[in-house]
This record gives C-alpha cells, structure tokens and sequence, in this order.
C-alpha cells in the first residue's frame, strides 16, 4: 500500500505542460473542487454559455470528457473514495483536498469511463507534477491509481452506497429501507431521456428508437445523437421533459380557453404543455436569463405565452386566472441521476429553506385564483417536509384551501403515483420498465387545491 502524504502548504499552482489531455483533467479536478468543497452546481460550472472560464476554453471535445468526467465522480463517489482508500495505508488528511480531487479525477476514469488506464495514470502523475501542491506526492500519485486499476473489477463490485449520508438517512426515514435502496441504485444508473410530444407518440417512439411509457411521454434509453440533431427537433415536433414533470401541468383537467398562470415557469416544458392544451397561459419568472430561454423553446415548438418577468410577490394581475400551475423551486432531489452534484450540494438547511420559501409561494398562489380555481402545486424534490409535510401544513392552517384529491384513472398511466391522501409522488424506484436504463423516473410531488374561499 501507498503511505498517505502529511499536511501540507497551499502554494500558488505553476503552469502546466501543454500536453493534449491534461488541460481537461486539470479543469476536471479544478470543478470537481468547487462543487464539492464550494458547492458550486454542476450545470453552473459546465453551462455552454455562462460557465467556468476554463472549462469554456476547452475544445468541445474535451468538455464532454470533462463533463463525464464529473458526472461519474459525482454518482460514484464513495466507491471511488473506498477504491483510494484501499491502497493507502492511512487516510489523506483533511487539508489535501487538491490531491484527493486529482485522485478521484483519475479513479473515475479508470474505473468506469472509456480511457485507457495508462493516460489515466499518467496524466495524473504529470498533474501532480505540474502543481506546487502535488508535486512531491508525485509517486503516491502513480502507485494509488495503478493499484485502482490491478483492483478495479474489485473495486466496481462493491456493493457499498454512493450517495452521503445525510440523503441515505432522509430516504430511508421517508420511504422505508427497502424502498430507499432501490432508489439509490438507480441513482448509480444514467437516466434516460424523456419526450413531450404534441401528437403522434408512437410514431415517434419509432423514429427516435425508444418506447411509449404508460403516461404517454416517448423515452429513449440512450440518444443517437445530439438533442438539435434529432428529427422533429427543428419543426418542433416535441421537447425534452421527463414523464414526472410532464404530471403537475395534467392534474389541471382540461384547460382548453381557459387563463392558466404558469408561475416560476423557465425553462418552459409545461408552460408549452398547456399551450398546448388549448390554454391561454401567462408564464411567469423572476430570471431574466430564464425567460431568455423560454420564449427561444416556445418559438421553437410554435406556441404561445404571455411571458412575465416578475418577482411572484410583487406581481399584481389585472385579472384572476382560472387555474394556477406553480412548480416550486426545490432541492431537487428527485432529479440526482440526472444531477449527481445535488447530494454533494444541498442538504437538510437547504431543505428546510426552501420548504419555508415554497410555503410562502403557496400562499401566494391562491391570491392569484379565481374563488373555485385549480391550483396545482409540485415540486422534484424527494423530501416529504418540501411535498407531504407541506402541504398539510398548509391546509390545516389557512382555510382559504381545500384538497382537489387526483383520482384514479383521470389520465392513462397516472394510478401507481397517487397516495392514499389524494396527492401524487413518484421516485427514481417506480416504473419498472424491466432494465435499469429504461425504468424509473424522477422523483416529483404534486398536490392539487382549490381555492375555498
């Protein structure tokens, strides 16, 4: 085993050699650093736009790799950390994080990417060597990672979680030990790709090679290539929304003619949904850059909205609408195999935040109604206090609500999801479609209201 370095001096980095492939792994650990240490998101860091200087100076190529890179340190973290640990005689101290993150870089590809082990290594000892920081554990380096890869199938065999412990133990209180198993699983699986589509759904399950799911989205295990390169793309045939998300915008009924407040409704899958649907929809957002992205979808799928830039406790309708949609930000845990960095992000404060925030929203909400009007309020969390917890809270305390209980049957595919309470959850653990790479769904809570008056 390797002997673990002693606490060391932070020293500036000095430049590296420009040899092909370092700059990627270096930006790799660089992101890597900031999302776990500064909990940075991971689609902020890696944004095609707005995202990290350097990963933004990175030939394509090599940000996708980098992306990979991240999204596999992010799902496979605690093997990756046992598989470091293995062959170390004693722990890294707490203070060589730039050295632990390069490790794990290097780990990830070895143990579960398409590199050759050997530029993996490689590449890793000339990081270390590059960086005042690594510089003299330089060897370590190269005797950790080559014994990673002599271990490797080992190391891809443990059956030992992933995820930290603070959302191992939310999971389990919430959904029992059996049940929060399976959903971490799956969470170790990438997730498949969802379509709306606005007719048609078998024809285009055939030309996308996927399959219709029993709530009618379209679903493609793997993408044979880039989402603006597929068919109907461009003629707006369709957009990528998953099956849970598609869920909130139905428990609406029919909403053909009818005024539809979508609140906090960038990027747009159900703002376009209801339009859709028939519905005059006025989508409503305090991001500015956001609603950027929304109307560019909406012209795409050639719907439309009256688009609203405005903070939801300011804004101040002329008019009452017949129904509300308010998907609430969230700690979106329901959405971790598709955003491995949240678990290393959030936790329970955020929780507790932004369920105090969705409250204040819901309450919001219902001054927007007309007396009589839906209000379907969701959210992708998995976390009863931000769904459940919430909205009996709300109920049992502002007389201005009453339960709009979902019934069984009110759309096709619907019934699995709905709870003995009227309200509507799903988990990464439902819909079995038979293979892991085609089943499950992100996890999403819906609840439908009236407003009582």
């Amino acid at each position: 085993m390797s002997r673990a370095p002693r606490p060391q001096a932070r020293e500036r980095q000095s430049n590296a050699p420009d040899r092909p492939g370092l700059a990627a792994r270096r930006t790799a650990a660089r992101l890597l650093a900031a999302i776990v240490d500064s909990k940075v998101s991971l689609d902020g860091l890696t944004d095609p736009e707005h995202g990290h200087g350097e990963f933004l100076r990175l030939e394509v190529r090599d940000r996708a790799l980098v992306r990979a890179i991240l999204v596999t340190a992010l799902r496979r973290r605690r093997t990756i950390e046992r598989a470091i640990a293995a062959r170390l005689d004693r722990p890294l101290p707490a203070n060589a994080t730039t050295l632990s993150h390069l490790l794990h870089v290097a780990a990830a590809q070895i143990l579960f990417l398409d590199v050759p082990d050997s530029a993996a290594v490689d590449l890793a000892v000339e990081q270390a060597r590059a960086d005042p920081r690594t510089r003299r554990f330089a060897s370590l380096v190269n005797a950790v990672l080559r014994g990673v890869s002599r271990h490797a199938d080992q190391a891809r065999a443990d059956p030992g979680g992933d995820a930290p412990d603070w959302f191992v133990s939310r999971l389990k209180a919430a959904y029992g030990d059996e049940r929060a198993r399976r959903i971490l699983d799956l969470h170790r699986v990438e997730a498949p790709v969802d379509f709306t589509v606005k007719d048609d759904a078998e024809g285009w399950a055939a030309r996308l090679d996927g399959i219709v799911l029993p709530t009618g989205s379209v679903r493609v295990g793997k993408l044979p290539a880039r989402v603006p390169d597929l068919p109907g793309y461009v003629e707006g045939h369709w957009w990528v929304q998953d099956a849970a998300a598609a869920l909130p915008a139905r428990l609406l009924g029919e909403v053909r003619g009818l005024r539809v407040a979508d609140l906090c409704a960038a990027p747009g899958g159900k703002t376009a949904q209801l339009a859709a649907a028939g519905a005059q929809v006025t989508a409503i957002d305090v991001s500015a850059s956001r609603l950027k992205r929304l109307r560019t979808n909406l012209l795409r799928l050639a719907v439309e909205a009256d688009v609203v830039e405005a903070d939801l406790f300011a804004y101040r309708p002329t008019e009452a609408f017949d129904a509300v949609l308010l998907d609430a930000p969230c700690s979106s845990t329901g959405t971790v195999r598709r955003h491995p960095d949240v678990p290393w992000t959030k936790g329970l404060d955020d929780i507790e935040t932004l369920a105090a925030l969705q409250e204040r929203m819901l309450r919001r909400a219902v001054e927007l109604v007309k007396p009589g009007g839906r209000i379907v309020f969701s959210n992708c969390s998995l976390d009863p206090r931000e769904g459940e917890a919430l909205v009996e809270r709300v109920l049992a305390t502002d007389s201005r609500f009453a339960r709009d209980s979902v019934r069984a049957g009110e759309f096709a595919g619907i019934d699995p999801f709905i709870l003995a309470d009227g309200t509507l959850r799903t988990t990464p653990a439902d819909l079995d479609m038979g293979r892991s790479e085609i089943s499950g769904l992100d996890g999403f809570f819906a609840a439908r209201l009236r407003w009582a008056g």
